[in-house]
C-alpha cells in the first residue's frame, strides 16, 4: 500500500539520521515495521536488512572523520562479520522472548556507560593501560553478537564501547560505528535473507530512507556540541531501554 510505503520512507530517513548520527534509528524503523502489520520476528530481520543502505550514506558523510581510521577498521572488520554472523544464527536457534527480557539491562548499561564516559576517561588517563585490545574487542564482539541478534539499541551499545576503549572524540567514534555496524549487519543480513522471513516489500522504501538519512546523520553530528550529542545519545538509549522494558515485561 501507497501509505504503508510512505511511513516506511518517513521512518527510514528519519532513523537513518538519528542512527549514523549516534543516535539508536531502531527506535523509529522497527515500531514503523509493526505499525504496518509486521509481526515482530520478520520485523527485526526486515529492519537488519534494510538498515544496510544505512551503510554508503553514512560512509561517504564520515570521510571527515574517517581519514587516518582505515587500519583500525580493517583490523576490525573481521569480529565484526563473526559477531553479526553469530548473532543472527543465534536469532534462528533461540527463542527470542529469553534474550529480550535482558536486553533493557544492556541499552541501559551502555546509555549510563556513554553518560559517564567523560570521567571514565579520566580515570583512564590517570591509569594507562587498564583498557587493554582484548578488552575492547571483547566488548565489541559481544555488541556486534547483540546486534545480529536483535540489534534495536546497538548504536549506542557499539559508540559507549569505542568512546570507553578505542576513541574519546565521539565524531570520530560515531564514524568508526557507523561503518562497522554496517559491516556487521550486512553479515546478519546474509544469514536473515537465506534462513529468515524477511518482509521485501518493506525492505525497499525503509531502505530508501535509511540511505537518504544516513548521509545526513554525520553532518548533525559533526557540527552540534560534542557533550550535547553525548548526552542525547544517552538518554535516547535510557528512554529505549525503559520502551523495550514495558513491552517485554
Amino acid at each position: 500500500m501507497i501509505a504503508d510505503d510512505a511511513v516506511l520512507l518517513g521512518a527510514g530517513i528519519l532513523a537513518g539520521a538519528v542512527g549514523s548520527a549516534g543516535g539508536t534509528a531502531s527506535l523509529i524503523s522497527y515500531p514503523a515495521l509493526l505499525a504496518v502489520g509486521i509481526s515482530a520476528l520478520p520485523a527485526n530481520m526486515t529492519n537488519a536488512v534494510a538498515f544496510i543502505a544505512c551503510l554508503p550514506g553514512s560512509a561517504l558523510g564520515s570521510r571527515p572523520e574517517l581519514r587516518g581510521q582505515g587500519r583500525r577498521l580493517l583490523r576490525m572488520v573481521p569480529l565484526a562479520i563473526a559477531g553479526g554472523v553469530a548473532g543472527a544464527l543465534l536469532l534462528l536457534v533461540t527463542p527470542a522472548a529469553v534474550f529480550s527480557q535482558v536486553v533493557p539491562f544492556l541499552v541501559a548499561l551502555a546509555a549510563v556507560a556513554l553518560l559517564l564516559q567523560p570521567r571514565i576517561s579520566q580515570a583512564q588517563a590517570r591509569h594507562p593501560g587498564k583498557t587493554g585490545t582484548l578488552v575492547a574487542q571483547g566488548g565489541l564482539l559481544a555488541t556486534w553478537i547483540y546486534d545480529g541478534y536483535w540489534g534495536a539499541g546497538a548504536g549506542v551499545m557499539t559508540l559507549a564501547v569505542l568512546m570507553l576503549t578505542i576513541e574519546t572524540q565521539l565524531a570520530r567514534a560515531n564514524a568508526v560505528k557507523n561503518v562497522l555496524l554496517g559491516v556487521a549487519d550486512i553479515a546478519c543480513s546474509v544469514v536473515f535473507v537465506l534462513y529468515g522471513p524477511v518482509r521485501w516489500a518493506a525492505v525497499a522504501p525503509l531502505a530508501l530512507g535509511f540511505l537518504a538519512g544516513g548521509r545526513i546523520g554525520p553532518a548533525l553530528a559533526r557540527r552540534m556540541p560534542q557533550n550535547l550529542l553525548r548526552i542525547v545519545v544517552a538518554l535516547a538509549g535510557l528512554g529505549f531501554a525503559v520502551h523495550l522494558g514495558l513491552s517485554s515485561w
